[in-house]
């Protein structure tokens, strides 16, 4: 690639484009002069399924509760970044999934949702933390789903499916990625993969330091290869985490993993890159758990500082922050309640889903009466608690992307907008345009609008690396 060349397939800043179809290849090679440094590290923080309203609800709940902005509004406020709106479609539709976007992004191509940059005429991709690693740099990612789950895989390795877990799980320790946290036991474990191969042995064969709680994450060595498995799936959500002293004790932060990611390769001669997913913001979201959705997108934004701390300081690191797309669209609705009514959020303790959860067949109304308010702050009535019980009893089933015990989340959410003014539009994700922010070098280059695939190419030229691979 032409260095004097910028974005493979064209930025979005022509007119029209936004009609072509999501698999039309966008503009032509265009003209481009780096403008700024070269980028000897790159941090990219992913709040997936963030939708605009997520991003201002973390900031109004901050402000009105604890009395500051967030990082990621800071970085607005105080002019410090660039910004732009992204486009996220998919090869197969304008609304994408996680393995299709963080495949945009990962192998510069639009995929079809559910593959891994898998191109639809059956091309593999090679995913863009291989070409920096080919290059000599250290390349690690950190999440609060699976380790192997869409967003981080996007990055890392191909596959036809993003189900794959187990096979992605081996396919990380083949590529030698540097360092790797998250949940996913299920994928590592020998007691738990089909297979019975002990994954976490294979990575200690290979000179992997594998811990599997916070203690032990914070005493491990910053001197070699990490692999963390904190949980059989995702780690819990925050406000969960946060109401328990031993999940405390045994869940690390994505803050503190995204600075133990950074402590064990910012050493390294020729520079890192490191991806930092917020993955429960859009479990959060695929539940309408507004819970769930603001305190898991706070510890996004405290994962965020932990990046601008260190790239302020180093001088030589692009941070990008951004989203893979929207989800559910959530808000507050106006109403001449809206401001004490949002601020109840404060009295909430757990999720939705651990909340829910609580309830059985057998629970008495007067039951989820109190548990409703000691867990919300509020009291339902006699038909809320009656429609709520009903979905115990095998009389309605309601469906989500993850609720595969079909708990009532849309209906419990519609009963809270009652008393927090949050509504949703759904229970999946969104085709909007999403936010998208750069410090660093390069940064200056970033255009108003562009496509999620421009993110690979800007990537790449912002450390100086062509693209022949």
């Amino acid at each position: 690639m032409d260095r004097r060349k910028f974005f493979k397939y064209g930025s979005l800043a022509a007119a029209g484009t936004a009609i072509l179809s999501p698999i039309d290849v966008f503009g032509k090679e265009i003209d481009y002069v780096n403008k700024g440094g070269t980028a000897k590290n790159i941090i990219m923080l992913i709040s997936d399924g963030m939708s605009t309203g997520t991003l201002n609800m973390a900031d109004l709940y901050l402000n009105r509760i604890h009395g500051k902005s967030s990082t990621w509004m800071s970085l607005y406020k105080e002019n410090k970044v660039s910004r732009a709106l992204m486009d996220t479609a998919s090869a197969s539709s304008i609304v994408t999934d996680s393995a299709a976007a963080s495949s945009a992004f990962g192998g510069g191509i639009r995929v079809k949702n559910g593959s891994l940059n898998i191109s639809p005429n059956g091309k593999e991709n090679l995913p863009i933390w291989q070409k920096f690693k080919q290059k000599g740099k250290k390349a690690g990612c950190v999440t609060t789903v699976p380790i192997t789950h869409a967003t981080p895989a996007g990055f890392c390795v191909y596959n036809d499916s993003r189900n794959a877990q187990s096979e992605i799980a081996e396919e990380y320790l083949k590529q030698g990625f540097d360092v790797l946290m998250g949940g996913g036991d299920q994928y590592f474990n020998s007691q738990k993969r089909k297979d019975r191969k002990n994954i976490y042995e294979e990575y200690e064969k290979k000179g992997y330091k594998v811990v599997k709680s916070r203690g032990q994450l914070m005493n491990s060595p910053n001197d070699k290869p990490l692999l963390g498995v904190f949980d059989h799936d995702g780690l819990p959500f925050t406000i969960d985490r946060n109401s328990s002293k031993e999940l405390e004790n045994k869940i690390p932060t994505l803050a503190e993993m995204t600075q133990k990611a950074i402590d064990c390769m910012k050493t390294h001669p020729k520079g890192f890159v490191l991806q930092v997913e917020g993955g429960k913001v859009d479990w959060a979201a695929h539940a309408n758990d507004i819970a769930g959705l603001i305190h898991d997108q706070i510890a996004f934004d405290e994962a965020l500082k932990v990046a601008m701390d260190f790239a302020e300081k180093d001088g030589n690191t692009l941070v990008i922050v951004t989203t893979d797309h929207g989800n559910a669209n959530p808000g507050v609705i106006y109403g001449k309640n809206a401001n004490e009514n949002f601020e109840s959020l404060q009295q909430y303790s757990h999720t939705n889903e651990y909340l829910l959860n609580q309830i059985h067949p057998d629970s008495s109304e007067k039951q989820i009466k109190e548990l409703v308010e000691q867990e919300n702050g509020f009291s339902l009535n006699s038909e809320e608690i009656k429609l709520i019980k009903s979905y115990y009893s095998g009389l309605v089933k309601e469906d989500g992307l993850y609720n595969y015990k079909n708990l009532p989340f849309k209906t419990f959410s519609e009963i809270q907008k009652n008393h927090n003014s949050i509504g949703w539009i759904s229970m999946d994700h969104s085709a909007d345009y999403v936010e998208l922010a750069m410090f660093g070098p390069g940064s200056e280059n970033l255009k108003p609008f562009i496509k999620n695939t421009d993110i690979h190419y800007f990537m790449l030229e912002a450390a100086g690396i062509e693209n022949k691979f």
